[in-house]
């Protein structure tokens, strides 16, 4: 491939004795005024058979400058033993080192850079021979970013939907500062771009989790002001049309206040197309395992009793709900915690193998959580006009985008709410899906929040188990998991491993200290630390190196826009 001539050459390569270049890494020098930053993405001439040139790509880590001084000391002295304003005895000769690792090389030749080869900034077509995005077929390609260099190139990021989607590799996992990382913000945005670009994006449907406030709750709406011309420009930089959601439907929580006011226990009210749902015993009953994920059971007496109350309110015959025998009597919440065969004459009773004060343990976690602490989600009969979730959820079409609204209840609520979500997708393709013709090809659920779910370093419980079947299994049945939290090692190793896409915003040192870091240069850990709000550090599957990314805001209707 002919090098482009009209590029200025912006330093040479540099090898020396206490720092060679490789196979992984080169220096180069700069030229004086020249400006380069971390994150930079430079090519140098390479070798190539035939007498030809080959180009090298890498991506800048460090810069450092180095004088001829042999110490500090020395430039102490050389300036009349620490004088300030005057002119230096001795004018020390110095340059900037950049540090690159290298990413490519056009003609997949990795010898190392020789010294005094010419260093240029890429140009877009580079950048994306460096990141192999020029291999992904069309296509298969979501733009992703937009990476931006200090000679003001900009390039179009890529991604591979093969490893987003599957079948290569799937799943997104997103972390950074709360608030600086901008993560649901870049969730929301990905997803946009998956469903205005890739193929059969009619067959993808899309469940959202509103997790904080009432962002979530709009995202059919465009903003009442439009977006800021330089936003327009950078979607349209991008590819794609900024515009709001289309063919939503929001699932909001019944509260307390509901009988009364006709409002669901949200944040804000969705101006169409909203319903609400509710959990009655019959709707959860064969969910109680998730609902109690967070109580501490090492001796299973409480998945014991679980086992017990779900067998007895199933019908045999066709395995759905049907009390039957001594658990007839038991048709709500009241009756279950306070009725045969869980209570007789106010005292606690002994159900199958389980001892009597194991069921009274039982009763008063799920009082606690049913009754006591509740929000209003936890009803005795559903209303015909409430929706049971796991139902509505099961309707999901393709190009269809659900919000369940989850920012108001409680925890132990909201683990039931996204396990329910995840079991009901889960079997829905696992199990059920062939006998479905209008089924979604692939099913994306982004949750935010999700070291809630999976933490690290955490005991087996069933919503664990079912967030890690989804990791490890999704990508070959189409469900694929978006997840965000502030720390990504608070989250579930095997959750964050099986992520073909990682997405870092601003962290702390102490975060990025972390193990599950480990996989980036010490140096990027560095620049980590200083990104800005709305710029993300991206790694992907295909990527030699992780890249710098700019997106832009979200194109609906957020909360406190006017």
């Amino acid at each position: 491939m002919p090098e482009p001539t009209e590029r200025p050459v912006i330093g040479l390569s540099s090898a020396t004795t206490n720092q060679p270049n490789s196979s992984d890494e080169f220096h180069f020098w700069l030229a004086p005024e020249v400006i380069v930053n971390p994150f930079d993405i430079v090519e140098a001439e390479q070798v190539a058979p035939g007498g030809e040139k080959s180009r090298t790509f890498g991506i800048v880590t460090t810069l450092e400058h180095t004088t001829d001084a042999p110490s500090h000391l020395s430039n102490y002295i050389s300036n009349d033993f620490g004088q300030v304003s005057t002119e230096p005895n001795t004018l020390r000769q110095g340059t900037t080192i950049a540090r690159v690792a290298v990413l490519s090389n056009d003609q997949d030749i990795y010898m190392p850079v020789m010294n005094d080869r010419p260093v240029r900034f890429a140009d877009e077509s580079g950048i994306h021979v460096a990141l192999g995005i020029d291999q992904v077929p069309e296509r298969y390609r979501v733009p992703a970013g937009l990476i931006r260099m200090s000679n003001g190139t900009q390039a179009v990021v890529y991604l591979d939907s093969r490893y987003i989607l599957g079948p290569e590799g799937a799943h997104v996992n997103i972390s950074g500062i709360s608030g600086l990382a901008t993560k649901t913000s870049y969730a929301i945005f990905l997803i946009q771009s998956i469903l205005q670009k890739v193929e059969n994006r009619d067959r993808i449907g899309v469940i959202i989790l509103n997790v904080k406030h009432g962002d979530l709750l709009s995202i059919d709406q465009p903003p009442p002001k439009g977006l800021e011309p330089e936003q327009h420009e950078l979607w349209e930089r991008l590819g794609l049309i900024p515009k709001p959601f289309s063919n939503v439907r929001y699932l909001l929580p019944y509260g307390k206040d509901t009988p009364t006011t006709g409002r669901p226990n949200s944040f804000r009210l969705p101006e169409r197309n909203w319903f609400l749902y509710a959990y009655s015993l019959q709707d959860t009953y064969n969910k109680l395992d998730l609902l109690l994920s967070n109580i501490p059971d090492p001796w299973d007496t409480v998945g014991a009793l679980i086992g017990e109350i779900t067998q007895g309110l199933s019908d045999p015959r066709t395995g759905q709900w049907g009390p039957s025998g001594k658990w007839k009597g038991v048709q709500d919440w009241q009756t279950l915690l306070n009725g045969e065969p869980l209570v007789k004459d106010g005292q606690a009773q002994p159900v199958g193998d389980v001892r009597a004060q194991s069921v009274a343990r039982f009763r008063r976690l799920l009082r606690r959580i049913v009754q006591t602490r509740q929000t209003g989600i936890f009803i005795p009969q559903r209303p015909r006009h409430v929706k049971n979730l796991s139902e509505e959820i099961a309707k999901i079409r393709g190009g269809e985008t659900i919000v369940v609204d989850i920012a108001r209840l409680a925890d132990d609520e909201q683990t039931l709410v996204f396990g329910d979500i995840l079991r009901t997708i889960y079997n829905l393709y696992a199990e059920e899906g062939s006998e479905r013709e209008d089924l979604p090809e692939k099913v994306i659920i982004f949750v935010d929040e999700l070291n809630k779910y999976a933490p690290a370093r955490e005991r087996e419980s069933p919503i664990l188990e079912q967030v890690l079947d989804i990791a490890e299994r999704g990508r070959s049945l189409g469900v694929v998991l978006f997840g965000a939290e502030q720390f990504m090692s608070a989250v579930h190793e095997r959750v964050a491993g099986n992520s073909a896409t990682l997405v870092l915003g601003r962290s702390g040192s102490a975060e990025l200290s972390s193990s599950v870091y480990r996989f980036l240069d010490p140096a990027i850990k560095a620049n980590i630390s200083r990104l800005q709000k709305g710029e993300l550090i991206l790694s992907h599957a295909t990527f030699r190196q992780p890249v710098k990314i700019s997106f832009p805001k979200p194109a609906y209707l957020q909360e406190g826009a006017t």
